[in-house]
């Protein structure tokens, strides 16, 4: 009977003390706790505010900056690559709003704007590799052999350098003998797409890069096939500029991928801010650069060592002041 008044007792103290704690939580840590969260969110609402506000602001100025550089554009480049021929090849999956103004900006900086070649998604599609490894192969002229290890895109960049650019200006703007039927046979095994006349060989190339990392088991091989491509055509040019947004120097991107090597990246410049007027201007700069035989990785992203290379601007003779009479 002890017992049983023992475990009775217990048992209503333990109901006693939840009731008791129910009773203060709703009349007295209620209140308190509704106001401490009442006030954080008040907090945490006025700072989100404020960070909208600054997001705003720094939209509108770079907004106008973009602006007024983009207005200036022509005077920025002006004779930077006068007498250059230059080429645009285009990774699959680059963005087409980021293609018109690279083309219109070369010609602004003097140089001939030969054509376009966009790469497929056949062309870097895993499956297809031994296909592009057997057309290369079969496309190279007698006498040329590949490296060993060479991978299939190693040799078809070869190739496609072979037909569209040259580091020798007395052959630019003509075709190479050599390489004739190059881009109709990738053209027809759908690998690529033209436009213009890149087959009247340029003296410099810009390589887009995708607006996405690629995703997937073959995410690596399929970007590495692009790193293989800006390789190619720096090698058989007189410069080679590797250029996309700040994604493309992430983590799994093509010019993140790029920095990791090791000659290669010390030979193509690349550029992370083409989707803004003044990294478009500084993808000009960079193929300037390369022809004095230096090379860098420039913009804001993973890997960059600046925002642009070191412009050499031409001396000007100045001219006698006029006679204000």
């Amino acid at each position: 009977m002890i017992d049983f008044r023992y475990h009775l007792v217990s048992i209503v103290a333990i109901f006693l003390a939840l009731t008791v704690g129910i009773v203060l939580g709703s009349t007295v840590l209620e209140p308190t706790f509704f106001k401490s969260a009442e006030e954080m969110t008040a907090s945490l609402r006025q700072a989100n505010e404020k960070y909208l506000m600054q997001i705003s602001e720094l939209r509108t100025r770079e907004e106008g900056g973009d602006s007024l550089v983009t207005s200036h554009l022509p005077d920025l480049v002006r004779g930077q690559l006068a007498g250059e021929r230059v080429v645009l090849v285009e990774a699959p999956g680059a963005s087409a709003a980021l293609r018109d103004p690279l083309e219109k900006l070369v010609t602004s900086a003097g140089a001939a704007y030969t054509g376009r070649i966009s790469l497929t998604e056949k062309f870097i599609d895993g499956e297809q590799a031994s296909v592009v490894d057997g057309l290369a192969t079969n496309l190279a002229p007698a006498g040329v052999t590949f490296p060993d290890g060479a991978s299939p895109y190693d040799k078809a960049a070869a190739m496609l350098a072979g037909a569209i650019v040259t580091n020798d200006r007395a052959q630019a703007g003509r075709a190479n003998p050599a390489a004739t039927g190059v881009l109709e046979a990738f053209q027809a095994g759908d690998f690529l797409t033209l436009n213009g006349n890149p087959e009247q060989r340029a003296t410099m190339a810009i390589v887009l890069a995708p607006a996405q990392p690629y995703e997937g088991e073959d995410a690596d091989r399929q970007t590495n096939a692009l790193v293989s491509v800006a390789a190619g055509l720096d090698g058989g040019a007189l410069g080679t500029v590797l250029a996309g947004t700040v994604t493309a120097s992430a983590n799994g991107g093509v010019i993140g991928a790029l920095h990791d090597t090791g000659g290669v990246a010390s030979a193509v410049s690349t550029v992370d801010t083409v989707d803004f007027a003044a990294g478009r201007i500084v993808v000009v700069y960079a193929l300037r650069e390369q022809l004095a035989g230096r090379s860098g990785a420039y913009g804001v992203g993973s890997g960059a060592t600046a925002f642009e290379p070191t412009v050499t601007v031409p001396s000007q003779t100045p001219t006698p002041a006029a006679s204000r009479g």
